[in-house]
C-alpha cells in the first residue's frame, strides 16, 4: 500500500528513526554512457523551512565529480533487515564555502538526524582540510517504506530543481 503525503512532515519521523538507525547509504551516480555507479556513504540531513536538505562530506573523487558535472541527479537508499528502507532522489552540487563547511563538520558530530553521522575528524583535520569536500542534497523525492507491512509514504517536491 503506497500513498503520497503532501509535507514532509508527515513522514519525517519515520524517515529520521530509520535513516538514524540504518546509517549506511548507497549513493548512485550516472556515469557518460548512463550507467550507474554506487558506493556505500553517510549523508546526514535535515529540515530547512519545511524541506529536507543533505549534506555528503566526501573526497571529490574524479570519477565522483564527472558524474555530478555531468548529471547531478543522485539517488539515496537505505535498507535494514527489517525491511524498512527509505529512497531519496535528489540533485547534488558541490558547497565548499568555509562557512558551510565548519557548519556541517558540527551537524556530522551532533548527528543528523540522531544517530546518523559521525566525527569527520576521523578522515579529514579541519572544517579547512583541502581533501574535504561537501555536497549539498535537495531532495525532490523520498520514499519511507515500513518492513513489517510494506507500507510506503512518498513527499514529493513540487518543483524538481535541476
Amino acid at each position: 500500500m503506497s500513498g503520497k503525503v503532501a509535507e514532509f512532515a508527515e513522514l519525517e519521523s519515520e524517515f529520521d528513526a530509520y535513516v538514524g538507525r540504518i546509517v549506511y547509504s548507497t549513493m548512485v551516480t550516472v556515469d557518460s554512457k548512463n550507467r550507474p555507479r554506487t558506493r556505500v556513504l553517510i549523508p546526514i540531513w535535515e529540515n530547512v523551512d519545511g524541506n529536507p536538505v543533505g549534506w555528503l562530506a566526501t573526497y571529490k573523487t574524479p570519477v565522483k565529480a564527472a558524474h555530478i558535472a555531468r548529471n547531478p541527479h543522485v539517488s539515496f537508499s537505505y535498507w535494514d533487515r527489517r525491511n524498512d528502507s527509505v529512497a531519496i532522489d535528489a540533485t547534488a552540487a558541490w558547497d565548499d564555502d568555509m562557512a558551510v563547511r565548519q557548519r556541517v563538520w558540527d551537524l556530522y558530530s551532533r548527528t543528523s538526524p540522531p544517530g546518523a553521522g559521525y566525527p569527520l575528524g576521523q578522515f579529514w583535520s579541519s572544517p579547512a582540510d583541502p581533501k574535504l569536500h561537501i555536497m549539498r542534497l535537495e531532495p525532490f523525492r523520498i520514499q519511507v517504506i515500513r518492513g513489517r507491512d510494506l507500507r510506503s509514504r512518498i513527499w514529493q517536491q513540487e518543483r524538481v530543481r535541476v
